[in-house]
């Protein structure tokens, strides 16, 4: 087993805690075979509210269960749930962690912050932003209590051993 941290950096405007919106956000990774180290194609879905039971496993469940396409063997991964999520908080430009994943058979070297819904809060005045989209790979908006924009750009993630 491996425990990888998903670090996350943007650029934000006026803005701080930078965080999923919901407890069912689907987060989006690129997912690799440990075995073959074959990378699937596309991005898999995984969220902390969902658990698949792992065959073979007595009663033993994970929030990912993946069988890899090249060589067939089944893999897993859970959310350290003791770590929970950390709101990302503007360190000019620097990463700052969000979660971490145990890993067993996979590893995780991709992550689309653009699926899904975000929030945020203003810097000064605390107003929460609560449907923030970063599909476009940025957001902006106006905090009426502040009187300033605000915005989130320059989207960026990494992942390293916990």
């Amino acid at each position: 087993m491996v425990k990888l941290l998903l670090s996350v950096k943007a650029e934000l405007e006026n803005v701080t805690d930078l965080v999923p919106a919901t407890d069912d956000f689907e987060f989006f990774f690129q997912v690799q075979c440990n075995s073959c180290h074959e990378t699937h194609p596309k991005y898999v879905g995984m969220n902390m509210q969902e658990e698949h039971e792992v065959s073979g496993g007595k009663n033993a469940t994970a929030h990912f269960v993946w069988r890899c396409g090249m060589c067939k063997r089944e893999s897993t991964a859970k959310f350290d749930t003791t770590y929970g999520l950390r709101p990302y908080k503007a360190e000019n430009g620097q990463f700052g962690p969000l979660l971490i994943i145990e890993c067993r058979g996979l590893e995780f070297v991709g992550f689309d912050m653009t699926r899904g819904t975000w929030k945020c809060k203003g810097a000064d005045s605390g107003t929460v932003f609560s449907d923030v989209d970063l599909s476009d790979g940025d957001w902006t908006d106006y905090d009426e209590k502040s009187a300033q924009p605000v915005g989130i750009s320059e989207l960026d993630s990494k992942w390293t051993r916990a």
